[in-house]
């Protein structure tokens, strides 16, 4: 089996993540993206401050060595929140469950929430699997669909 591992992300490693998210079928399943996901210079002025917040836990996960992914603990309205995104090139081959499997290793702040668009099954099931239980739904803006989509809210305690 291949090995994942995680690293504390760095600013060279922006430059690889961004371009796994120029895929379009990948930025409809994330479905809540950066206004601007085709401009390097919005995604590194956005994504480069998080890399010194000490309320972000920013992580690189790699296959074999090589960046497939990024993994992140972040809070928002004093909520522990996670976000995760595979190159699509990676997709059913159980990267994001292993990697959300050892972050939550490394991530101890408890309860930590995910949120998913309601027709994102993948990412529904990464959570499921790393015991992230179903809290609710709801609604919310998708500004890669243009418009507003179901997403669904998990928890782990």
């Amino acid at each position: 089996m291949s090995e994942i591992t995680l690293r504390k992300t760095t600013a060279e490693d922006l430059h690889i993540l961004f371009h796994f998210q120029l895929d379009a079928d990948a930025r409809f399943m994330a479905a809540f993206t950066p206004k601007q996901p085709l401009s390097l210079e919005a995604y590194l002025a956005k994504y480069g401050p998080f890399l010194n917040d000490a309320t972000i836990n920013n992580q690189t996960i790699l296959l074999d060595g090589k960046i497939v992914g990024s993994i992140a603990k972040f809070e928002m309205n004093g909520n522990a929140e996670i976000t995760y995104w595979i190159d699509k090139a990676y997709w059913g081959r159980g990267v994001a469950s292993r990697a959300l499997q050892q972050f939550l290793q490394l991530e101890k702040m408890r309860p930590i929430h995910g949120a998913a668009a309601a027709d994102n099954i993948g990412s529904r099931k990464v959570l499921e699997k790393c015991g992230f239980k179903l809290q609710g739904e709801g609604k919310g803006l998708a500004d890669c669909r243009g418009k507003e989509i179901d997403e669904v809210y998990y928890c782990l305690e």
